[in-house]
């Protein structure tokens, strides 16, 4: 078996409740077996497989399974009772407890599919982890980015109405010493 079997392995197994887990009717075919007889031999040694090795599904969990994957109802020829899920360690005990030579080599490769998984899940997290910081930065920048802009908004506005001042020497009238225009002229021509 190559990446190629271990990524078809992989596809097999589902997230529930944050765990990634493997139904016992593919955790069967898997080994070779027969679905009644993973779980008989499980039944068997139930002291190899505690609530984090392996567990049944809730109905609801079920429910949700089957609206995901179009599995067929109990009144149509499906499954009677709800489905076992194993996680990676209870795969192992499986192989274990059936023991069949095709279990032995199978699991093997089911531990490599769930090691992976738990990899990407791990890469995953670490993406998430980034990208929200990633984020606060941006709102953070955004929030000075803003404040700036009000600051700068008011300098942007034209200024209000105000009388332009004409451009050259102006005297008003009344005010300050009288203009006299050619005063020493006329003081020549007088004397």
């Amino acid at each position: 078996m190559d990446s190629k079997h271990i990524s078809a392995i992989q596809r097999r197994i589902l997230l529930i409740k944050g765990s990634p887990v493997i139904l016992d009717s593919d955790l069967a075919q898997l080994y070779g077996v027969e679905t009644g007889a993973l779980n008989r031999a499980v039944n068997r040694n139930q002291d190899r497989f505690p609530d984090d090795f392996a567990f049944a599904l809730s109905p609801e969990d079920w429910e949700n399974l089957k609206c995901q994957f179009g599995t067929s109802s109990s009144e149509h020829g499906g499954r009677r009772k709800l489905p076992r899920v194993f996680t990676e360690h209870g795969a192992l005990m499986a192989s274990t407890v059936l023991r069949s030579t095709e279990a032995v080599k199978m699991s093997t490769f089911i531990i490599r599919a769930f090691v992976k998984m738990r990899e990407e899940l791990a890469s995953n997290r670490e993406v998430l982890k980034r990208l929200a910081e990633i984020d606060k930065s941006l709102l953070m920048h955004d929030t000075a980015l803003r404040d700036l802009y009000q600051k700068i908004l008011p300098l942007l506005q034209p200024s209000p109405d105000t009388p332009k001042r004409d451009i050259g020497f102006r005297v008003e009238e009344g005010k300050g010493a009288p203009y006299r225009a050619g005063s020493k002229q006329r003081k020549k021509k007088h004397t």
